[in-house]
């Protein structure tokens, strides 16, 4: 009898974790688009540290980035089971928190940019001397801000997956994909920051055999490519920011959603009907920023008077 218990424990087990693994896979999917933005914000976050700072920002991001899912997963599912009704206005604030980090971003980089450079040359660089600590721990800080809004989504996705499922494999896909997604995004960028060191560690290569020749000449090539890289990642990370905010406010709101639907179903060019929804969500989401920041700056200037 106890064998036969403990054999029918274990095959309940294993259908438990299979249930749980084709959940998660399901999920995962869902998420991947998601998980994309979530990749280009971060290694957008880091550009600019010091080269010796870089895996130590990251992995305070990732500390930062777990911290945020571990409040999520019981938040996300204490509010489906006492309050669904929630989820959506909840989400649709972190989607214009989204919209609006993005534009006030835009307008550091075009109008207080320009402010900075009338500062006397002495006062700038002691100023940068003396913050580039406080620097770091706002980027820090930042992208943990951007990354609960994105680990929110993720979350409320995965949660819409197994709705239908029982609690407890619920909590399983969730803490699943928690683990998978702060692990897979963190562990990329990590990658992707570090790329040049790898370069240059192939440039560096002695030798003149033919395998020491074509090491050289990869770490040149990646050396060269990393720079635009990392360029390219900080503008898809600003565009993510207005695609993901976008997409979730559009969504929040069916007459916008419907509107951008119809929009997309009258052009005749199939490219341009799986297009058109994407640029729209964007537009609306710089829009919907601009709004917010315009609301922001005032008040911003009231605290600081």
């Amino acid at each position: 009898m106890a064998g036969a218990s403990l054999l029918t424990l274990i095959d309940d087990i294993a259908t438990i974790l299979d249930d749980v693994s084709v959940m998660t896979k399901v999920a995962a999917k869902k998420t991947a688009g998601v998980l994309g933005d979530d990749l280009a914000l971060n290694a957008q976050q880091v550009n600019g540290v010091n080269a010796d700072r870089e895996l130590p920002v990251i992995w305070a991001v990732a500390k930062g980035s777990m911290i945020n899912k571990v409040i999520l997963v019981p938040l996300a599912l204490a509010i489906s089971a006492l309050a669904p009704w929630a989820v959506v206005p909840l989400l649709m604030l972190g989607g214009l928190f989204l919209c609006f980090e993005g534009v006030e971003k835009l307008y550091h980089k075009l109008f207080l940019h320009d402010e900075a450079r009338h500062l006397d040359p002495q006062q700038t660089t002691n100023a940068n001397e003396i913050v580039t600590k406080e620097t770091e721990q706002d980027k820090i800080k930042g992208a943990i801000r951007t990354d609960f809004v994105l680990s929110a989504e993720i979350i409320v996705i995965t949660l819409g997956t197994v709705a239908t499922a029982t609690f407890s494999n619920q909590v399983m896909v969730l803490a699943g994909i928690a683990i998978i997604m702060t692990v897979g995004v963190y562990g990329l960028v990590a990658g992707i920051v570090k790329l040049d060191d790898g370069g240059l560690y192939l440039a560096q290569c002695k030798g003149e055999n033919l395998i020491a020749v074509l090491k050289r000449k990869l770490g040149f090539g990646i050396l060269k490519f990393a720079p635009y890289m990392m360029k390219t990642l900080s503008v898809v990370g600003t565009a993510a920011m207005f695609l993901v905010g976008g997409a979730i406010l559009t969504h929040g709101i069916p007459a916008v959603h419907h509107w951008i639907e119809h929009a997309a179903d009258t052009m005749n060019n199939g490219f341009l009907q799986w297009l058109a929804p994407t640029l729209l969500n964007g537009l609306f989401g710089v829009a919907a920023g601009a709004l917010a920041l315009m609301l922001v700056i005032p008040i911003q200037r009231l605290f600081k008077r």
